[in-house]
């Protein structure tokens, strides 16, 4: 059975926003210790980051947003209110980049089943022309512009679980039709954007697919969410490869978020996303690290991924939970069906 890869890399640690910002090489640190245990480290394959180059960031971003980043190198930044730069933040950047573009290459050739991107910065919240978020460039969205280009990928879902709905990667492909992209996130909350009306446009019109959430629910929620609407719809859908903004702020008590996921709930969350990868796209499933910022919670919950990732399938524990908001579920259920059914006969 293929492996499941990781990219890391030293040069994830120097993107410093400060001592006192969330977003820390604090949370790489954690992970990158985690993955250095015998148990886990036996299951894992790196694939070597490089850093992207400035014709495959200006796929998705703009080439004046891209020379402002590089001119941060070397000195401190304030990109915008939530973002900075230290010395080695572009550096970073680019790696991430082209870590998430070289994993995506090696699951297209099969030398790996899937892969888990664990770098910094994060990107979804990254527009086409500024930073938003904590987030520099939009790896999720570079990869999968990267990906689009090849023979062997005409379409790709992303699925976007961060308690934070991913703005620029929506907007990256918003009236696309070859690009699915689902998201789960509290609502109303940072960035703001996320509604149930935001669709798409034009030809891409039902392929944005956002799923708002009040606070608190929990993992029996969100696996509802998953078997109801997301996998149908991906199952319909019939992806080249899946994408996920592996957000681990939705775990309770996150110091940014007001969910109740659990680390066990993360990990069954992640079976059903590779089980739909296993049905519709011979497994190939790329996660990058987004967000989550109680260290304890986000090692646990990084954990559980890669065991489900790198467990053979039919091993694989398929867990439930009970809902802690069922009413509240099954009327967002309802929603999301009353406006996409016109586009997904899986939700009709």
């Amino acid at each position: 059975m293929q492996s499941t890869g990781i990219t890391r890399h030293p040069i994830y640690l120097q993107h410093d926003m400060g001592p006192w910002h969330p977003e820390s090489p604090k949370r790489l640190e954690a992970i990158y210790n985690m993955l250095d245990e015998p148990d886990m480290a036996n299951r894992l394959t790196l694939i070597e980051p490089r850093p992207a180059t400035r014709e495959e960031i200006e796929e998705i971003h703009t080439p004046r947003y891209f020379e402002t980043v590089e001119a941060s190198r070397g000195c401190r930044v304030q990109l915008d209110p939530d973002t900075s730069t230290s010395g080695q933040t572009f550096d970073a950047a680019l790696m991430a980049a082209g870590g998430t573009i070289e994993a995506i290459d090696a699951i297209m050739r099969g030398d790996i089943r899937n892969a888990f991107c664990l770098h910094r910065p994060p990107g979804h919240h990254a527009e086409a022309g500024h930073s938003s978020g904590f987030c520099i460039f939009n790896n999720i969205a570079i990869g999968a512009a990267h990906a689009l280009k090849r023979s062997d990928c005409n379409r790709i879902m992303i699925i976007d679980p961060d308690l934070h709905h991913g703005n620029g990667t929506q907007h990256s492909f918003y009236d696309r039709k070859d690009v699915l992209y689902v998201s789960l996130h509290q609502y109303p909350y940072f960035p703001g954007t996320g509604a149930f009306h935001e669709i798409g446009a034009g030809e891409g019109q039902g392929y944005s697919l956002n799923i708002p959430l009040n606070a608190g629910y929990g993992d029996g929620d969100y696996l509802k969410f998953f078997d109801e609407i997301i996998i149908p719809v991906g199952r319909e859908f019939q992806p080249d490869l899946i994408l996920i903004s592996a957000g681990v702020d939705i775990s309770a008590g996150d110091p940014l978020g007001a969910m109740q996921i659990t680390h066990r709930g993360f990990g069954a969350i992640f079976e059903r996303m590779l089980a739909l990868a296993d049905e519709v796209c011979k497994g190939r499933l790329a996660a990058m690290l987004e967000g989550g910022y109680d260290l304890n919670n986000l090692v646990m919950s990084i954990g559980e991924a890669l065991r489900m990732m790198s467990a053979n399938p039919k091993e694989r524990e398929h867990l439930h939970f009970e809902p802690l908001k069922e009413s509240g579920t099954t009327q967002i259920i309802d929603q999301v069906r009353q406006i996409h059914h016109e586009y997904w006969t899986a939700l009709g």
